[in-house]
């Protein structure tokens, strides 16, 4: 029993054996970790200082010269013809020929549509009818008047002969040769002549109103056979200048009635642009044609691009603007009603005015300098845009700060703020019209 407390004791000595040791284990690990940490710092090279360095952007940059430059507008519009027209039926019938194809070019002289002869004939061949019988029936009533003329002049004789007839039978009754009786014969021959030549003279004296209503009759056939005639020959109808077909609406064999629309046409002649102009510019267009100047315009976004010329403004106007119409001046072939065009419009010149590409733009009034290697900010007001021979399309700015052989950005640098550092390429140096010499 004593040996077996001893080794108990022993243990309770030595804790490698309990517990306690377990604990011990991590607590050593971290003490000599730290220990290793600090001997490895004290022996170790001291690190070099590390120095800040500013970092710089490059940009490229135009050297910019005032000068006189004529602002450019762009504006929005559509394709129009005062010279289209519809090609209705004239009469009710069938179409028999259509060869109008939409979209087709069609030369003068061809064919547009036709109305079946068999439609058109038998209405030509009535009016004319009409118009040979109220000829007809005013010829007759002229040979009827000479008639009446010659009757008027016998039946007056004859009445004549009554009345002395009547005078002779009174003499005789009053001499006792004659009865009584005779004189009411006589009287009546008289009352009789005398109603014949009253109903005479009364056809007589009418004949100018019937002559002038049988001479209307006439007219209004004739007129009638002269629409109808006009209307059989325009049943086949031609084109009357070179031009483009559009919207047809009808084929053939439909029964279409008079007046029914067919299809349109239009010369590529004489097209025009309809586009609204902004209130704040619709004073000098109207002054620029008041005083006779050409404001000419050209499209964009359009190869090759169609050139228009400023013709008038419109007669009315609205909140966003009045509208302007401009002439094209060189009609191209794909051209079409209803294409919508943007379109740059020359302005009058504005002096003293720098053109430089969008990207030189911060905002809508802010332009960056290169000044000693740092931006510098300049405030610019924004007059238009220009474009170059090539197309170009440069914003028109104005400033008092913009002075000639300034150096601006043309680098569009989301970060660009007052002082930043910059490291400029080889400046470009622009002529008056903004190009490279």
């Amino acid at each position: 029993m004593h040996w077996q407390q001893a080794i108990q004791g022993y243990k309770k000595i030595l804790p490698f054996g309990t517990p306690m040791r377990k604990r011990l284990v991590p607590i050593l690990i971290v003490a000599t970790g730290i220990a290793i940490f600090i001997l490895l710092r004290l022996t170790g090279d001291d690190p070099a200082p590390v120095n800040s360095q500013e970092r710089s952007w490059r940009v490229a940059t135009e050297v910019i010269q005032p000068d006189a430059f004529a602002p450019r507008l762009t504006l929005y519009g559509q394709l129009e013809s005062p010279l289209l027209f519809t090609v209705v039926a004239p009469m009710a019938g069938r179409i028999a020929s259509l060869p109008a194809k939409d979209g087709e070019q069609i030369k003068q002289g061809e064919l547009l549509m036709a109305l079946d002869e068999a439609d058109i004939q038998p209405r030509v061949e009535q009016a004319k009818a009409d118009l040979e019988d109220a000829k007809a029936q005013l010829q007759s009533e002229k040979i009827a008047h000479q008639n009446d003329l010659q009757a008027l002049r016998l039946e007056q004789r004859i009445q004549a002969n009554a009345q002395k007839n009547l005078e002779r039978t009174e003499q005789l009754i009053e001499r006792g040769v004659l009865p009584t009786a005779e004189l009411e014969n006589s009287k009546d021959a008289l009352d009789r002549s005398a109603l014949t030549v009253a109903i005479r003279q009364r056809s007589i004296n009418s004949f100018a109103s019937r002559l002038q209503a049988l001479e209307a009759r006439v007219a209004r056939a004739q007129a009638t056979f002269d629409s109808t005639l006009r209307d059989a020959e325009r049943s086949r109808f031609l084109a009357p200048f070179d031009g483009v077909v559009g919207n047809v609406q009808a084929a053939v064999g439909d029964q279409v009635n008079v007046n029914a629309a067919l299809l349109d046409f239009y010369p590529l002649q004489g097209m025009e642009l309809r586009a609204v102009v902004p209130q704040v510019h619709s004073q000098s267009f109207s002054q620029a044609l008041q005083n006779g100047q050409q404001l000419k315009a050209r499209s964009l976004d359009v190869e090759p691009p169609i050139h228009l010329t400023l013709k008038r403004i419109a007669g009315q106007a609205d909140a966003r603007g009045v509208e302007a119409l401009f002439s094209v001046d060189q009609p191209q072939p794909g051209l079409r009603l209803g294409n919508l065009l943007a379109i740059s419009v020359a302005r009058p010149v504005r002096n003293d005015s720098v053109a430089l590409p969008y990207s030189a733009l911060y905002g809508n009034d802010t332009l960056y300098q290169v000044l000693d290697g740092r931006l510098q900010r300049i405030q610019v007001q924004r007059v238009g845009e220009t474009m170059n021979e090539q197309g170009e399309r440069r914003v028109l700015v104005r400033s008092t700060e913009l002075k000639a052989g300034m150096e601006v950005v043309t680098t569009h640098l989301p970060n660009a703020v007052q002082g930043l550092k910059v490291e400029a390429s080889a400046p470009a140096t622009k002529d008056a019209t903004g190009q490279q010499p």
